[in-house]
Protein backbone atom coordinates (compact mmCIF):
# COMPACT_ATOMS: atom_id res chain seq x y z
CA UNK A 1 0.00 0.00 0.00
CA UNK A 2 1.19 3.56 -0.86
CA UNK A 3 2.59 5.75 2.03
CA UNK A 4 0.18 8.84 2.61
CA UNK A 5 1.29 11.91 0.77
CA UNK A 6 3.09 13.95 3.34
CA UNK A 7 0.73 16.86 4.98
CA UNK A 8 -2.53 14.56 4.36
CA UNK A 9 -3.62 14.05 7.69
CA UNK A 10 -3.59 10.72 7.11
CA UNK A 11 -0.73 9.29 9.32
CA UNK A 12 -2.35 11.87 12.13
CA UNK A 13 -2.19 10.06 15.46
CA UNK A 14 -5.02 10.42 17.75
CA UNK A 15 -2.96 11.72 20.14
CA UNK A 16 -1.73 14.14 17.84
CA UNK A 17 -5.21 15.20 16.78
CA UNK A 18 -6.76 15.71 20.34
CA UNK A 19 -3.61 17.82 21.27
CA UNK A 20 -4.61 20.01 18.17
CA UNK A 21 -8.60 20.14 19.85
CA UNK A 22 -7.39 20.96 23.06
CA UNK A 23 -5.49 23.72 21.52
CA UNK A 24 -8.85 24.32 19.57
CA UNK A 25 -10.76 24.39 22.66
CA UNK A 26 -8.64 26.81 24.72
CA UNK A 27 -8.68 29.47 21.94
CA UNK A 28 -12.32 29.18 20.97
CA UNK A 29 -12.79 29.63 24.92
CA UNK A 30 -10.77 32.90 24.80
CA UNK A 31 -13.48 34.76 22.48
CA UNK A 32 -16.05 32.83 24.49
CA UNK A 33 -15.83 32.51 27.77
CA UNK A 34 -19.30 30.79 28.39
CA UNK A 35 -18.85 28.38 25.31
CA UNK A 36 -18.96 25.53 27.73
CA UNK A 37 -22.22 27.10 29.33
CA UNK A 38 -23.57 27.45 25.99
CA UNK A 39 -23.03 23.93 25.03
CA UNK A 40 -24.64 22.55 27.95
CA UNK A 41 -28.04 25.19 27.36
CA UNK A 42 -28.08 24.10 23.94
CA UNK A 43 -27.34 20.39 25.15
CA UNK A 44 -30.36 20.75 28.02
CA UNK A 45 -32.66 22.69 25.65
CA UNK A 46 -32.18 19.33 23.18
CA UNK A 47 -32.91 16.82 25.78
CA UNK A 48 -35.91 18.11 26.48
CA UNK A 49 -36.53 18.77 22.80
CA UNK A 50 -36.46 15.09 21.33
CA UNK A 51 -38.17 13.05 24.64
CA UNK A 52 -36.30 10.15 22.99
CA UNK A 53 -32.33 8.44 24.53
CA UNK A 54 -31.32 8.31 20.71
CA UNK A 55 -31.97 10.70 18.44
CA UNK A 56 -30.40 11.91 15.49
CA UNK A 57 -28.56 14.89 15.37
CA UNK A 58 -26.77 16.93 12.60
CA UNK A 59 -24.10 19.28 13.50
CA UNK A 60 -23.56 22.20 10.98
CA UNK A 61 -20.23 23.34 10.40
CA UNK A 62 -19.40 21.30 13.12
CA UNK A 63 -15.39 21.67 12.68
CA UNK A 64 -13.26 19.26 14.67
CA UNK A 65 -16.26 17.80 16.55
CA UNK A 66 -16.32 19.51 19.87
CA UNK A 67 -19.98 19.92 20.32
CA UNK A 68 -21.20 16.23 19.33
CA UNK A 69 -18.57 14.80 21.54
CA UNK A 70 -20.26 17.03 24.23
CA UNK A 71 -23.38 16.00 23.41
CA UNK A 72 -22.58 11.96 23.03
CA UNK A 73 -21.08 12.56 26.74
CA UNK A 74 -25.05 13.85 27.73
CA UNK A 75 -26.41 11.09 25.47
CA UNK A 76 -24.45 7.94 24.25
CA UNK A 77 -27.26 6.48 22.41
CA UNK A 78 -27.06 9.27 19.95
CA UNK A 79 -25.73 9.69 16.43
CA UNK A 80 -23.99 12.74 15.61
CA UNK A 81 -23.46 13.16 11.62
CA UNK A 82 -21.43 16.38 11.92
CA UNK A 83 -20.99 18.43 8.98
CA UNK A 84 -18.49 20.32 7.29
CA UNK A 85 -16.23 21.59 4.43
CA UNK A 86 -12.91 22.42 6.32
CA UNK A 87 -10.62 19.66 5.32
CA UNK A 88 -8.45 20.29 8.31
CA UNK A 89 -10.59 20.10 11.24
CA UNK A 90 -12.65 17.25 9.59
CA UNK A 91 -9.60 15.50 9.45
CA UNK A 92 -8.68 16.34 13.09
CA UNK A 93 -11.85 14.76 14.45
CA UNK A 94 -11.92 11.72 12.75
CA UNK A 95 -8.33 11.26 13.78
CA UNK A 96 -9.40 12.43 17.80
CA UNK A 97 -12.77 10.61 18.21
CA UNK A 98 -12.19 7.66 16.20
CA UNK A 99 -13.46 5.55 19.14
CA UNK A 100 -16.41 7.65 19.94
CA UNK A 101 -19.40 5.84 18.97
CA UNK A 102 -22.55 7.29 17.33
CA UNK A 103 -20.19 10.03 15.96
CA UNK A 104 -19.32 10.62 12.15
CA UNK A 105 -18.14 13.06 9.91
CA UNK A 106 -19.52 14.05 6.57
CA UNK A 107 -17.29 16.80 4.11
CA UNK A 108 -20.60 18.83 2.28
CA UNK A 109 -20.16 22.50 1.99
CA UNK A 110 -23.33 24.26 3.52
CA UNK A 111 -23.19 26.98 0.54
CA UNK A 112 -23.52 24.22 -2.25
CA UNK A 113 -27.61 23.51 -2.65
CA UNK A 114 -28.42 19.41 -1.79
CA UNK A 115 -25.43 19.12 0.96
CA UNK A 116 -27.72 17.13 2.71
CA UNK A 117 -27.57 14.63 -0.34
CA UNK A 118 -24.50 13.19 1.55
CA UNK A 119 -25.48 12.36 4.48
CA UNK A 120 -26.71 9.02 3.60
CA UNK A 121 -29.59 9.23 6.19
CA UNK A 122 -32.26 6.46 6.29
CA UNK A 123 -35.01 8.90 8.38
CA UNK A 124 -35.34 12.28 9.54
CA UNK A 125 -33.35 14.03 12.22
CA UNK A 126 -34.77 15.00 15.69
CA UNK A 127 -32.43 18.43 15.67
CA UNK A 128 -29.93 19.89 13.33
CA UNK A 129 -27.65 21.89 15.73
CA UNK A 130 -24.77 24.34 15.19
CA UNK A 131 -21.87 26.60 17.58
CA UNK A 132 -20.10 29.18 16.43
CA UNK A 133 -20.57 28.48 12.48
CA UNK A 134 -23.02 30.27 10.39
CA UNK A 135 -22.74 33.90 10.92
CA UNK A 136 -19.88 33.55 8.37
CA UNK A 137 -22.76 32.37 5.62
CA UNK A 138 -24.33 34.88 3.52
CA UNK A 139 -27.51 36.21 4.12
CA UNK A 140 -29.19 34.02 0.82
CA UNK A 141 -27.02 30.87 1.67
CA UNK A 142 -27.86 31.35 5.36
CA UNK A 143 -31.71 31.08 4.35
CA UNK A 144 -31.03 28.13 1.93
CA UNK A 145 -29.41 26.11 4.94
CA UNK A 146 -31.96 26.57 6.96
CA UNK A 147 -34.91 25.48 4.17
CA UNK A 148 -32.68 22.33 3.27
CA UNK A 149 -32.03 22.05 7.13
CA UNK A 150 -35.91 22.48 7.77
CA UNK A 151 -36.95 18.99 5.12
CA UNK A 152 -34.88 17.34 6.80
CA UNK A 153 -36.14 17.06 10.75
CA UNK A 154 -39.37 15.26 12.21
CA UNK A 155 -42.48 17.13 12.70
CA UNK A 156 -41.95 19.06 16.26
CA UNK A 157 -37.63 19.03 15.27
CA UNK A 158 -35.90 21.70 16.30
CA UNK A 159 -32.73 23.64 15.37
CA UNK A 160 -30.43 24.90 17.89
CA UNK A 161 -27.93 27.57 16.70
CA UNK A 162 -25.25 28.95 19.43
CA UNK A 163 -23.23 32.44 17.79
CA UNK A 164 -22.42 35.53 18.02
CA UNK A 165 -25.62 37.44 17.11
CA UNK A 166 -25.23 40.94 16.98
CA UNK A 167 -28.34 44.08 17.34
CA UNK A 168 -28.92 45.36 13.72
CA UNK A 169 -28.25 49.01 12.85
CA UNK A 170 -31.57 50.38 13.92
CA UNK A 171 -29.91 50.07 17.35
CA UNK A 172 -26.98 51.75 17.56
CA UNK A 173 -26.64 51.76 21.36
CA UNK A 174 -27.21 48.23 22.15
CA UNK A 175 -24.45 47.79 19.10
CA UNK A 176 -22.07 50.04 21.15
CA UNK A 177 -22.59 48.57 24.76
CA UNK A 178 -22.71 44.78 23.17
CA UNK A 179 -19.10 45.58 21.72
CA UNK A 180 -17.81 47.44 24.61
CA UNK A 181 -18.60 44.17 26.45
CA UNK A 182 -16.88 41.73 24.12
CA UNK A 183 -14.01 43.81 23.99
CA UNK A 184 -13.73 44.21 27.43
CA UNK A 185 -13.92 40.16 28.38
CA UNK A 186 -11.78 39.30 26.00
CA UNK A 187 -9.21 41.92 26.70
CA UNK A 188 -9.51 40.59 30.36
CA UNK A 189 -9.11 37.01 29.11
CA UNK A 190 -6.20 37.51 26.48
CA UNK A 191 -4.26 40.22 28.87
CA UNK A 192 -3.34 37.32 31.26
CA UNK A 193 -1.39 35.26 28.80
CA UNK A 194 -4.25 32.61 29.32
CA UNK A 195 -5.18 31.83 25.25
CA UNK A 196 -3.75 31.01 22.05
CA UNK A 197 -5.33 33.69 20.04
CA UNK A 198 -7.76 32.31 16.50
CA UNK A 199 -4.55 33.92 14.39
CA UNK A 200 -2.29 32.04 16.45
CA UNK A 201 -3.71 28.93 16.09
CA UNK A 202 -3.95 28.70 12.32
CA UNK A 203 -0.41 30.28 12.47
CA UNK A 204 1.01 26.95 14.24
CA UNK A 205 -1.04 24.21 11.68
CA UNK A 206 0.70 26.26 8.91
CA UNK A 207 4.24 25.74 10.06
CA UNK A 208 2.76 21.64 10.73
CA UNK A 209 4.24 19.63 7.95
CA UNK A 210 1.88 16.97 9.01
CA UNK A 211 -1.20 19.38 8.33
CA UNK A 212 0.56 21.00 5.07
CA UNK A 213 -1.35 19.46 2.51
CA UNK A 214 -4.70 19.75 4.45
CA UNK A 215 -4.24 23.50 5.03
CA UNK A 216 -3.35 23.90 1.36
CA UNK A 217 -6.72 22.04 0.83
CA UNK A 218 -8.91 24.43 3.02
CA UNK A 219 -7.08 27.36 0.99
CA UNK A 220 -8.02 26.06 -2.20
CA UNK A 221 -11.86 25.62 -0.76
CA UNK A 222 -11.94 28.94 0.50
CA UNK A 223 -14.01 27.68 3.34
CA UNK A 224 -13.32 31.00 5.11
CA UNK A 225 -14.17 33.34 2.28
CA UNK A 226 -16.90 35.29 4.03
CA UNK A 227 -15.53 34.88 7.62
CA UNK A 228 -15.85 38.28 8.68
CA UNK A 229 -18.98 40.76 8.12
CA UNK A 230 -21.88 38.69 6.86
CA UNK A 231 -25.16 40.17 7.41
CA UNK A 232 -25.62 36.64 9.10
CA UNK A 233 -23.71 37.77 12.18
CA UNK A 234 -27.30 39.92 12.97
CA UNK A 235 -29.80 38.16 15.17
CA UNK A 236 -32.55 39.92 12.78
CA UNK A 237 -31.32 38.13 9.92
CA UNK A 238 -30.98 34.81 11.50
CA UNK A 239 -34.71 35.21 13.31
CA UNK A 240 -36.02 36.06 9.74
CA UNK A 241 -33.83 33.17 7.68
CA UNK A 242 -35.95 30.64 10.17
CA UNK A 243 -39.04 32.08 9.50
CA UNK A 244 -38.28 31.95 5.98
CA UNK A 245 -37.48 28.43 6.30
CA UNK A 246 -40.64 27.50 8.04
CA UNK A 247 -40.01 27.01 11.70
CA UNK A 248 -42.85 27.91 13.33
CA UNK A 249 -41.97 28.99 17.01
CA UNK A 250 -38.61 31.27 16.65
CA UNK A 251 -36.76 33.22 19.90
CA UNK A 252 -33.69 33.17 22.05
CA UNK A 253 -33.20 29.92 24.41
CA UNK A 254 -30.13 32.03 26.43
CA UNK A 255 -28.09 34.84 26.11
CA UNK A 256 -25.00 36.65 27.63
CA UNK A 257 -24.29 39.63 25.76
CA UNK A 258 -24.16 38.68 22.05
CA UNK A 259 -23.03 35.08 22.43
CA UNK A 260 -26.76 34.05 22.04
CA UNK A 261 -28.76 30.59 21.59
CA UNK A 262 -31.52 30.52 19.15
CA UNK A 263 -34.10 28.00 18.96
CA UNK A 264 -36.59 27.10 15.44
CA UNK A 265 -39.23 24.87 16.22
CA UNK A 266 -41.00 22.52 12.83
CA UNK A 267 -44.43 22.85 12.89
CA UNK A 268 -46.07 19.60 14.80
CA UNK A 269 -47.56 18.55 11.12
CA UNK A 270 -45.02 19.05 8.09
CA UNK A 271 -46.32 20.24 4.91
CA UNK A 272 -46.49 17.30 2.24
CA UNK A 273 -42.98 16.65 0.84
CA UNK A 274 -42.49 15.24 -2.86
CA UNK A 275 -42.65 11.89 -3.59
CA UNK A 276 -39.42 10.12 -2.26
CA UNK A 277 -38.37 12.93 -0.13
CA UNK A 278 -37.47 11.96 3.47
Amino acid sequence: MASPAVGSGEALSQEAARAWIERWDSQQQGYLPDREQRFTALIDALEDAVGRPDPLVLDLGCGPGSLGVRLLARLPKATVVGIDADPLTLTLGRAAFQDVAGLRFVDADLRVAGWSDRLGLVRRADAVVSTTALHWLTQDALVATYTEAASLLVPGGVLLDGDHMREDDTAPTLIRLGRAMTARREQRHFSADRAETWENWWAAVAADPDLAALNAERDARDVAAEHHGSPAGLLSVQTRALQAAGFAEVGILWQHGYNRLLCGVMPAVLPAQPSGAL
